[in-house]
């Protein structure tokens, strides 16, 4: 269990009462928890104290809302055991809530599920709307976004579980317009969930039947030797770019273990890259949020061929990682806006979208900005 300053529940008619809700259903409902640790302690720190109080919702495993004391406790690391049938499938608190922070990660949370129901209930949210969630969240629709937009991405294969009945077909498509070492993904999930990489026939085949096993829908991309790069988006507006980091891991690549696992990868911020290479991550990042229809916040990965001195989109992150380890806080506070600065710009952005207000510009540094209304 974790140690934790418990975020300002107290009643105050002065403050902004934000539902952080985490948890959920995907199985990076471990990482949720995380990263709404590092929110929900940004909330109860310096000004945000006064500005906001937190009521918690914690979404268990089988998809119900708890609030209160056992949302506490699951915070600080106490997941309830036993069933949760007698809890509610729907949140019953939305009178007590301004505005949402859904720091969910993965299907039924990332991926415009929850963002539906909150536009429902018409009430403010942190985070990007439906489409841009759901785009972004399916590596297939997100791929064909951006090859609409014009971006450049590595070559890729798309499959169906149910093409697994023609192995030799499948495989012979891979095999003929990427070759190996390849990597083999399920569509739909985050944090490296179900990624394989494959240097042969067989390796192949046991990743398309792993993930198949995990969604409906695949990939197989070619890998490409490169450094990886990532790049943080913010606004509605104003779409601003934050400086450009890098990620240096111990594994053959950047699975499940290497970014959770402390010791296993290290973050570079600023990256060392050329100037011109820096400034069209940013630039890159801020069409690839606009290619899905996203806003609010995102992440955008990169690969960087260095000899060549080429940049490929690698994919999108609508609602990236809060935790200790997670770029996205990180790349900002490299960019000159603290954690509790993060957190209350999102608010307030979360705020003006749903007012229907025109969004103000959120850093002080004119870094990429383009427009797009919400």
């Amino acid at each position: 269990m974790t140690n934790l300053p418990l975020p300002n529940t107290a009643p105050q008619s002065t403050t902004t009462r934000v539902g952080l809700v985490f948890g959920g259903r995907s199985g990076e409902h471990d990482v949720s928890i995380r990263s709404a640790r590092t929110v929900a302690d940004a909330l109860s720190r310096g000004d945000n104290r006064q500005r906001y109080q937190v009521v918690l919702h914690y979404i268990t495993r089988g998809g119900r809302w708890l609030v209160g004391d056992g949302a506490t406790a699951a915070l600080s690391g106490a997941i309830p055991t036993g069933s949760d049938h007698h809890l509610p499938r729907l949140p019953t608190t939305a009178h007590q809530v301004d505005v949402w922070f859904p720091v969910l990660h993965g299907p039924n949370g990332e991926d415009g599920t929850v963002q539906g129901l909150f536009t429902l209930l018409d009430q403010p949210f942190v985070g990007t709307g439906v489409l841009g969630g759901a785009v972004g969240m399916n590596k297939q629709a997100m791929k064909a976004a951006f090859a609409t937009a014009g971006l450049p991405q590595v070559s890729y294969v798309c499959a169906t579980a149910n093409r697994l009945a023609y192995t030799d077909e499948l495989v012979n498509n891979v095999e003929q317009h990427l070759g190996y070492p390849c990597f083999v993904k399920p569509t739909s999930l985050g944090s490296s969930l179900g990624i394989s990489k494959a240097g042969d026939r067989g390796a192949l085949l046991a990743g398309l039947q792993a993930a198949a096993r995990l969604d409906d829908h695949l990939m197989v991309e070619a890998a490409v030797p490169a450094r990886e790069l990532e790049c943080a988006v913010l606004g509605y507006g104003h779409l601003d770019a934050s400086v450009v980091g890098e990620i240096l891991y111990d594994a053959e690549w950047y699975d499940y273990t290497s970014k959770y696992s402390a010791g296993h990868s290290s973050l570079v911020i600023p990256a060392s890259v050329p100037q011109a290479i820096h400034d069209r991550v940013q630039r890159l990042a801020v069409q690839a949020t606009q290619a899905v229809g996203a806003y609010g916040l995102s992440r955008v990965d990169f690969f960087y061929q260095e000899d060549s001195q080429a940049l490929y989109v690698n994919e999108i992150n609508t609602m990236p990682g809060f935790t200790s380890q997670s770029m996205y806080p990180l790349l900002w506070q490299a960019s000159g806006v603290s954690v509790e600065e993060l957190v209350h710009r999102l608010i307030r952005l979360a705020q003006e979208c749903h007012q229907g207000s025109p969004p103000h510009r959120t850093t002080n540094q004119p870094i990429q900005s383009t427009e797009l209304s919400c």
